[in-house]
């Protein structure tokens, strides 16, 4: 299998089978109900996990959880409660909206504050190798001392501005590795350079290395992440001569009228209100259809075709299964292989009507539930035979009745033959 890999900018080849595999996926910052757009890093990498097994890979997917954070002490002030009760909400929050995605949970889900002596130590050696220095309580990362800064993302130091203004920093350049306590900050740990809280990039670095060792397979993460988080995280690491990830999957954006979807910019659709409104098949064929290292628009008339799509491999169950060509699972297999083109498997799936060969693809994506078919209660089914009646006695105005009702209570009456079939309304 090979992947795209934004270090190289080219194609790269997993080793084969059986590996190891081991991911490492940034996921989200812990302080309100997540958007939409947050879930396609989550998708891909549960996805990725569950083909390269089925190939016969042993793979370890570790997606972290940002729970300390500017973000998070900004809300939690907003909102008059502590950081550590908004946090844990918001936590339940992310497991509640990604476990109804239906895809499983990752191997390891680590809290930046659950590790906080490794981000310590880490830290520690960073300072000791005199590739950060300590300055009125905060840890910065001297970034003039990685020559090879910028070379995942393509910034160039003389280009540079600071990340985040500072009057302790030696160069405007640095990042913070460690943060001092502030007065609006109600919770912090203990560190040989007094009570703070660690950097943002400094804690993703501790967490795979804690979780996976120094150096390992794939780090994934939405394509904002690649300047500066990511481009720090491979700075840290390499300080300490850590080979760290050896392919960068970064995927492309979830678009919202052409801008990337953002809380800043108000444009928010919740991953909640996406699935109560959708529900989790259509999103996750929505994101079946765009390559995921490329931007994808996200709008009503997407998922309305996602949907559509969805309803259409219901279809195929209800129908009669046929043999698919010799080749068919090859070519699916194929397009996973090829850069994991989840948009070309679709087409061969598309095109299948072997039930049996399209089932075992679907369970691939967490779709297996759209070869299940729904059984409608009695009292509909009720409904359904006194409208076959209508129809054979010709009260046509009675049988149109009955079908309103039918559709009132939620399913659609299909006509086949002497008889009918229901279907679940979507």
């Amino acid at each position: 299998m090979r992947l795209s890999d934004t270090l190289t900018r080219g194609l790269v080849e997993l080793p084969p089978p059986p590996g190891p595999i081991r991911m490492y996926v940034c996921g989200s910052t812990v302080y309100q109900r997540v958007h939409v757009g947050n879930s396609r890093p989550f998708v891909l990498a549960m996805w990725l996990r569950g083909w390269l097994r089925e190939t016969g890979y042993e793979v370890t997917l570790v997606h972290n959880i940002t729970d300390v954070d500017d973000k998070v002490y900004a809300e939690a002030t907003r909102e008059g409660i502590g950081s550590r009760e908004l946090s844990e909400r918001a936590t339940e929050w992310f497991f509640e909206d990604t476990n109804d995605l239906g895809l499983g949970r990752p191997d390891v889900e680590p809290r930046a504050t659950e590790t906080i002596p490794e981000i310590v130590a880490f830290i520690g050696e960073l300072i000791d190798r005199g590739r950060a220095y300590e300055a009125g309580g905060d840890v910065y990362f001297s970034v003039a001392d990685a020559p090879e800064y910028g070379r995942l993302s393509g910034a160039r130091l003389e280009d540079m501005v600071s990340q985040e203004s500072s009057t302790l920093k030696r160069d405007q350049r640095d990042f913070a590795l460690w943060k001092s306590q502030k007065p609006h900050e109600d919770a912090a740990w203990d560190s040989p350079w007094g009570p703070g809280r660690p950097g943002w990039h400094i804690e993703c670095s501790a967490m795979a290395e804690k979780h996976l060792g120094t150096e390992f397979e794939i780090h994934g993460g939405g394509l904002d992440l690649r300047f500066p988080h990511h481009e720090n995280e491979l700075a840290q690491s390499s300080a300490l001569g850590h080979r760290f990830a050896h392919v960068w999957m970064h995927n492309g954006m979830l678009e919202l009228d052409a801008e990337k979807m953002s809380k800043s910019l108000g444009n928010v659709v919740t991953l909640r209100n996406v699935l109560d409104t959708w529900g989790r098949e259509a999103l996750l064929v929505f994101h079946l259809t765009g390559h995921w290292s490329k931007p994808v628009d996200f709008s009503d008339e997407a998922m309305e075709a996602a949907a559509a799509r969805a309803e259409g491999f219901r279809d195929v169950f209800r129908g009669r299964s046929e043999p698919a060509s010799e080749d068919g699972w090859n070519r699916f297999a194929a397009s996973l292989d090829d850069d994991f083109s989840t948009p070309a498997a679709l087409a061969v799936m598309h095109e299948w009507r072997d039930h049996d060969l399209l089932r075992r693809a679907l369970s691939i994506f967490g779709l297996e539930s759209l070869a299940e078919e729904d059984e409608a209660p009695d009292d509909v089914v009720a409904l359904a035979v006194q409208r076959l009646l209508a129809r054979a006695t010709r009260d046509f105005d009675e049988a149109d009745r009955l079908r309103a009702e039918i559709e009132a209570a939620g399913w659609d009456v299909r006509d086949e033959a002497d008889t009918f079939r229901l279907v679940r309304r979507r």
